[in-house]
């Protein structure tokens, strides 16, 4: 007889049987692509609670299962304050989904709400601390956080809109102000989309976001009035004309021209075009002349 899979089962079974293409490929990808995981690391999978990071934990459990790599996971959850609901909600779906959590506590919300001028910046600058300083108390050499590609092609349209700069997230980065501790973005290739669409298969519910001035929006969305939310649906309505337009984006900031920026900055420093354009000048005639003497020949 045919054993009956239990809940965690079949949600595990799902990524494989309906969601291979859309979130076990990607994750895949993003993870070879750019080399996120060696051997031996040992990586603090960070979940705020909701469904990108808890995604994530289980991505990486299959991983887990299948890789040649040896590494070793935490599913680290900090509190920076929740709500006894919240803390509830997050705790549950990690049982659902068979996480082992590793919970310790913050009081980084009550911080963060007194302050008058910037109290997201100083919240995700201390949770980021936090989670850092707790992966390496467990012996991680990495974290993890779970943006997604959506998050990369949504930061790089506010950066151009409001900051005047064309500039995005990488996949990976060292810390500054933890040595020998490294970020990575396990998601980076995968869609939002498809994280809801795994979600809502599995009805599954998250908390909309860790933040304590978004715990009363009765499940709305936190970014509803966030300029991140302009770029979105900057992208959704382009979208209906421009199927691509989330892949375009994307892979052009894998294919950047340097050549054609009028200025760009690197270590820390402004170039112009001006610095080789008459080296470059030299170089585009010498390739044309070669170009045209190869076709002459032929």
């Amino acid at each position: 007889m045919k054993r009956e899979l239990s809940d965690t089962e079949q949600i595990e079974r799902s990524i494989f049987k309906h969601f291979k293409s859309t979130l076990w490929a990607p994750f895949l990808t993003s993870i070879n692509r750019y080399e996120l995981i060696q051997p031996g690391d040992r990586i603090a999978l960070c979940i705020s609670g909701g469904k990108d990071s808890m995604c994530m934990a289980l991505l990486f459990r299959l991983l887990q299962k299948h890789s040649d790599i040896p590494f070793e996971t935490v599913y680290l959850m900090m509190d920076p304050g929740y709500s006894p609901e919240n803390r509830k909600k997050n705790e549950e779906n990690a049982e659902r989904l068979g996480l082992s959590l590793s919970v310790f506590e913050t009081n980084i919300f009550a911080i963060a709400n007194a302050q008058e001028k910037k109290p997201c910046y100083l919240c995700a600058r201390m949770r980021r601390g936090h989670l850092y300083n707790r992966a390496r108390e467990l012996g991680c050499n990495k974290i993890a956080l779970g943006h997604h590609l959506n998050d990369i092609i949504e930061t790089t349209l506010m950066s151009m809109f409001y900051s005047s700069k064309l500039e995005t997230i990488i996949p990976k980065s060292h810390s500054e102000n933890f040595p020998g501790m490294e970020l990575i973005r396990p998601m980076y290739c995968v869609k939002e989309d498809a994280v809801r669409s795994w979600a809502a298969y599995n009805h599954l519910s998250f908390i909309q976001c860790a933040c304590r001035f978004t715990e009363n929006t009765s499940g709305e969305d936190p970014s509803l009035s966030s300029k991140r939310l302009e770029s979105k649906n900057l992208i959704r309505q382009l979208k209906k004309t421009n199927p691509e337009i989330e892949d375009n984006i994307f892979r052009a900031l894998h294919a950047v021209q340097i050549e054609s920026f009028p200025g760009y900055k690197a270590d820390d420093r402004m170039h112009s075009f001006l610095e080789n354009y008459d080296d470059f000048g030299k170089l585009r005639f010498h390739e044309n002349k070669e170009n045209a003497k190869k076709e002459s020949d032929q």
